[in-house]
C-alpha cells in the first residue's frame, strides 16, 4: 500500500477533504449568485470569532451538538446508528425545563436535579429504542426517526399547556435562576462582583459580555469519559465486541441484548 493511499484512508483526511469540497461548492454558488466568496467567508469567520459575544454564542450553540455527537458516536462504536439523538435531546430538554421551572431549590441542588432529570429523559428514549432492537430486532434507524417526531410533538404539547406556556409567545417559561449555569452569573448581577470581573486583566470585559455556561466543560469531560469507558473498561470491551460481531460476542458469554440497550441510552 502506497503512502498516499494510507494518508487518504485516515479519518482526518476525509474530514479535510469534506471541508474543502464544501467550501468549493459554496464558492461556486456564491459566484453564480454574484457575490464575492472571499468577502463572504471573511464575514462568516468574523461572525464567529470577531467579538467575545460572537465566540460565546458559538460555544453555547455548539454545546448541545457536542452532547448529541457523543451519543451518536458511542452507539456507532457498538454497531448501531443512533438517528434518534435529536429526539433524546428534545425530551431531555423539555423535562429539564419542567423541573427547572417547577422547582426552586438552592443552586447546589437545583442544577444537579435539572441535569439528572434531563439526562434520564434522553437516556430513557434511547433505552426504549435499544430494547426494541435487542428484543425484537426492530431496525433502530426506523424507530429512532419515529421517536424524533414523537418527541417533537410531545414537546409542542407540553409547551402549549397553560402552566408552562409563556403568554403572548411561542415558548415556555424559563427555568428559575437557581438552575442557571452561566459562568459567574451571580457575580455579574451584583455591583461588587461585576466590578471584580472587570478588573481581571485582559479577559475581564470579555467575560462580562459573554453568556458561556459550564455545559461546554461538561461536554468535554463527557467525551473524555466515554473514550476511557470504551477503551479501558470491561463494559467498553463488551460493547465493542458486540459492535464487531454480535454472534461471536454472544458465544463468549457477553449479554448482547443488555449491551444493545445500554449503548443506545
Amino acid at each position: 500500500m502506497s503512502t498516499l493511499t494510507k494518508i487518504m484512508r485516515k479519518p482526518i483526511t476525509s474530514a479535510i477533504v469534506a471541508i474543502f469540497v464544501g467550501l468549493l461548492v459554496a464558492s461556486i454558488i456564491l459566484v453564480v449568485a454574484g457575490y464575492d466568496p472571499i468577502s463572504s467567508f471573511e464575514a462568516l469567520i468574523g461572525g464567529m470569532v470577531g467579538k467575545p459575544k460572537y465566540i460565546s454564542n458559538v460555544i453555547i450553540k455548539a454545546t448541545p451538538l457536542l452532547f448529541t455527537g457523543i451519543a451518536v458516536a458511542f452507539a456507532f462504536r457498538v454497531g448501531l446508528f443512533n438517528i434518534g439523538a435529536e429526539g433524546q435531546y428534545i425530551v431531555g430538554t423539555i423535562l429539564a425545563v419542567i423541573v427547572g421551572y417547577s422547582l426552586d431549590l438552592p443552586p447546589v441542588l437545583q442544577i444537579p436535579v435539572v441535569v439528572l432529570v434531563g439526562t434520564a429523559g434522553g437516556a430513557g428514549i434511547g433505552a426504549i429504542i435499544g430494547w426494541l432492537k435487542a428484543q425484537f430486532g426492530i431496525n433502530e434507524v426506523i424507530t429512532s426517526i419515529m421517536f424524533n417526531w414523537i418527541s417533537l410533538y410531545l414537546c409542542n404539547f407540553v409547551v402549549s399547556l397553560p402552566q408552562f406556556h409563556q403568554p403572548n409567545s411561542t415558548s415556555s417559561y424559563s427555568i428559575n435562576e437557581s438552575g442557571y449555569t452561566t459562568l459567574f452569573y451571580g457575580m455579574k448581577n451584583s455591583e461588587d462582583g461585576a466590578e471584580a470581573i472587570r478588573n481581571i486583566p485582559v479577559i475581564g470585559d470579555a467575560i462580562m459580555r459573554t453568556d458561556v455556561n459550564i455545559g461546554i466543560f461538561v461536554a468535554i469531560i463527557a467525551a473524555i469519559f466515554i473514550g476511557w469507558l470504551l477503551m479501558r473498561t470491561k463494559v467498553g470491551y463488551e460493547m465493542r465486541a458486540v459492535g464487531f460481531n454480535r454472534d461471536a460476542a454472544q458465544f463468549t458469554g457477553i449479554n448482547v441484548k443488555k449491551n444493545l440497550t445500554l449503548c443506545m441510552a
